[in-house]
């Protein structure tokens, strides 16, 4: 299984230690082929919103040259494992926002790629308030067309994983395991009925509404999407 992951922060801190557990238990599942960014070293400059990217192809896009790999490479991906600790009322960290940003052109409204209606993907936050940063990048995903989006949050109220009790230490280890190999399982099932909807929604909007020569009609167009879905 090709696996992409994309970690929220550079900091090794326990998003990335859960992570680790998560990761260790599926090298045990099967043969995994591991891709790994950390941001924002991975896509230093922050999205002008320029907004070429929704009306030209993303090599358009001013930062290309750190977006491609980073596309092409969840493109080639089985699976998507996205962490992103809690930061405060912000919810996840600027730099995945950013990344999120770069790639707003995959949502099903404008240029979505085929390859994500077959990918699964599982978000890991630790934090306090983890539940706040998991729903926007959940959100995000389905609007890719990924086809089924799992997440963990992990509450805890230490900024090193090895101050909790043992006891507790044990039983998030057990549920990242358990999760982890519910994850390396899972198969592919009928898309949401979020995603069916959106693509119906796009197929109307853009025929009504952005019409010929217009990058995201052409696109939909040439693949040939507005008769027959793309998953």
């Amino acid at each position: 299984m090709k696996i992409c992951v994309i970690h929220g922060s550079p900091r090794k801190g326990n998003t990335y230690k859960a992570t680790q557990l998560f990761i260790d238990e599926l090298t045990k599942c099967g043969q995994i082929d591991l891709t790994e960014f950390f941001f924002p070293g991975a896509l230093p400059a922050f999205c002008t919103g320029c907004q070429l990217c929704l009306g030209n192809p993303r090599e358009k896009c001013p930062h290309a040259h750190d977006v491609t790999p980073v596309l092409d490479a969840i493109l080639a991906a089985d699976a998507l494992v996205i962490t992103s600790p809690h930061h405060g009322a912000s919810a996840m960290p600027a730099s995945l926002k950013n990344l999120l940003d770069h790639l707003d052109f995959l949502t099903l409204t404008v240029a979505p790629r085929e390859e994500m209606f077959s990918k699964k993907a599982f978000v890991i936050t630790t934090g306090s308030g983890s539940a706040s940063a998991i729903g926007p990048i959940v959100k995000c995903l389905k609007n890719w067309g990924v086809n089924r989006v799992h997440s963990r949050g992990l509450r805890m109220f230490t900024d090193k994983w090895d101050k909790m009790p043992e006891k507790k230490q044990r039983k998030f280890e057990n549920v990242l395991r358990k999760n982890a190999r519910r994850f390396y399982h899972a198969k592919r099932r009928r898309p949401y009925w979020g995603t069916i909807f959106m693509y119906h929604m796009a197929k109307f909007v853009l025929r009504r509404y952005v019409g010929k020569d217009a990058y995201p009609y052409e696109y939909w167009l040439e693949r040939g999407w507005f008769g027959k879905r793309p998953f």
